[in-house]
């Protein structure tokens, strides 16, 4: 096994409002992949597939909720995660921990999105 993660889902209740915020924190575009005959609103983000890149999705669609519980997604904070934290609230979300140093490990912050979902950053700086 290559990555512990293959591939995550995050939930949203507005997905053109999710894939703005995502957007515009990361840097990146999340390509649309609907799927209509499940009424599926769905969208992923850069990924390396060619290579087994962890890659993942948003996902509107009825029983799929936005939370603050259970699992955390940590997203790829690039090479500074102030970088991406510096625009959470300007893209709506709130920061709940800001960068913080895990020794060898690197740095870890978590925010809110516009969903309501807590999400992580990790990088290496």
């Amino acid at each position: 096994m290559k990555n512990a993660i293959n591939w995550f889902e995050i939930s949203v209740n507005d997905y053109e409002r999710a894939k703005k915020f995502y957007s515009e924190i990361l840097g990146v575009e999340i390509v649309d992949y609907h799927m209509p005959e499940k009424n599926m609103k769905y969208g992923m983000f850069p990924h390396d597939e060619k290579n087994g890149g962890v890659g993942g999705g948003l996902m509107e669609m009825e029983g799929c909720n936005p939370s603050m519980d259970g699992a955390t997604v940590y997203l790829n904070g690039g090479d500074d995660l102030n970088n991406v934290l510096s625009k959470v609230e300007k893209a709506g979300g709130a920061v709940l921990m800001p960068k913080m140093e895990i020794g060898e490990n690197g740095f870890i912050a978590q925010f809110t999105d516009t969903e309501g979902n807590r999400v992580a950053l990790h990088s290496f700086n």
